[in-house]
């Protein structure tokens, strides 16, 4: 360890762990960003394939009227692409019939506006709750439900959901996200390959436990992705069994990506659209040619995701091929090639995609982010009341965390 003695430890060098350090750093506090990984970004991460940058992780800037990462993008020189997006275009019809997309919607509408009813309820039910018994559509909103949230909606707080705060416009950086991110991070000081295990908060100063030693400090701000804190991969002494909790009731959904190559693509239009079914759950999304590209760029959650991650790799290929075959025909498979997947859910330093909280559990954010003792402060998007799941919410509650520990020091002083 470089560094084993400073004043704020940063855990976690995700979007919200890069916030807090670069408004520390900047402010010209002491701290140190300590990362498990080789690099930044976290659940953000753009990889470079085909000459292509890829983001592997989230890739969209939800409410980007007001996000920061786009002013950011901005400064950094990157391009923002603001065409629509393409879950508000129309589907390949012969993906998903005219007739029966209509059908669609308006039972769509219906069940949205049950469940905005459903979480003004005095108990916090399940969002499945605002489902109609038989309705031949439920499988779908159960997919729906997955690329949102990345779990079925039965598994999903209805207040919670209901408490998301989207402004409906949603753009993309053309060189990527998590590049973006990333970047945000140059000039931090930082330890890389460095989980840390272990916060010990019963002495007079903290011992910040890592794999590659200990570090004293005098406060913390944990970034790191509430999976940590419920399998006990990150601990504290004593044990803080409120965060635990909490950390337990906001559990990562599965959501991963498949990039594949698309031969003769000119055939479509960019950012079409296209269902794999649309009479279950177990189904992925595709977008055709995101950015114009010569790819096909597949969206997998839930349960389907969660299983194919348990089969590797080249699952995800298998079952996108099989489902785009039954929507073009069996020849459409030698016109695919996979190119990259990452499984979020067998990632060790992530062990999921973005948090939602499970049914009574809604006031579960709130304990997760109040700060203790005054000495640990908590950050990350499960951390955000109303912008939970993206990485605008994560860096919002970075950039708060960091004020707490400022405010702190004064005080102290």
């Amino acid at each position: 360890m470089a560094r084993d003695d400073v004043e704020v430890v940063v855990v976690g060098g995700g979007a919200a762990g890069i916030a807090a350090a670069r408004l520390l750093h900047d402010a010209s506090i002491d701290c140190l960003l300590v990362e498990a990984r080789s690099r930044l970004g976290g659940r953000a991460w753009t990889v470079i394939e085909r000459g292509y940058p890829l983001d592997l992780g989230c890739g969209w800037l939800h409410s980007a009227d007001r996000n920061p990462w786009r002013g950011i993008a901005e400064a950094q020189g990157a391009t923002i692409d603001r065409s629509a997006a393409p879950w508000s275009r129309q589907p390949l019809e012969v993906s998903f019939p005219r007739d029966e997309l209509k059908d669609y919607q308006e039972a769509m509408t219906s069940f949205f506006d049950r469940l905005e009813r459903l979480a003004q309820h005095p108990s916090d039910a399940p969002c499945s709750d605002a489902f109609l018994p038989g309705c031949r559509w439920n499988p779908l909103f159960d997919a729906l439900s997955s690329y949102i949230s990345g779990a079925e909606w039965e598994f999903i707080s209805a207040k919670d959901y209901d408490r998301y705060d989207d402004s409906g416009i949603n753009w993309r950086i053309v060189e990527g996200l998590g590049a973006t991110i990333a970047a945000h991070g140059a000039g931090l000081p930082v330890a890389f390959d460095c989980p840390v295990r272990n916060i010990d908060h019963g002495g007079n100063r903290l011992r910040i436990e890592t794999a590659q030693g200990a570090i004293t400090a005098d406060r913390a701000i944990i970034a790191a992705p509430p999976t940590m804190l419920a399998t006990g991969a990150l601990s504290f002494t004593p044990a803080l069994p409120e965060k635990f909790e909490a950390a337990q009731n906001l559990p990562l959904g599965h959501d991963d990506k498949l990039f594949m190559t698309l031969d003769h693509a000119e055939e479509f239009d960019t950012d079409l659209r296209v269902f794999g079914h649309i009479d279950r759950a177990a189904t992925a999304g595709y977008n055709f040619r995101p950015f114009g590209r010569p790819l096909i760029e597949a969206y997998f959650g839930g349960a389907c995701a969660a299983a194919l991650e348990a089969q590797g790799d080249a699952a995800f290929f298998d079952f996108a091929a099989a489902e785009l075959s039954d929507v073009f025909g069996n020849g459409f498979r030698s016109r695919i090639k996979p190119i990259r997947v990452h499984r979020w859910g067998a990632d060790p330093f992530a062990r999921g995609a973005y948090s939602y909280a499970a049914p009574g559990f809604a006031d579960c954010r709130q304990t997760l982010a109040e700060p203790v003792e005054n000495r640990l402060f908590f950050a990350g998007e499960a951390c955000s009341p109303h912008d939970f799941s993206t990485a605008h919410g994560a860096l919002q509650s970075g950039v708060a965390a960091a004020e707490q520990v400022i405010a702190a020091r004064m005080r102290a002083h």
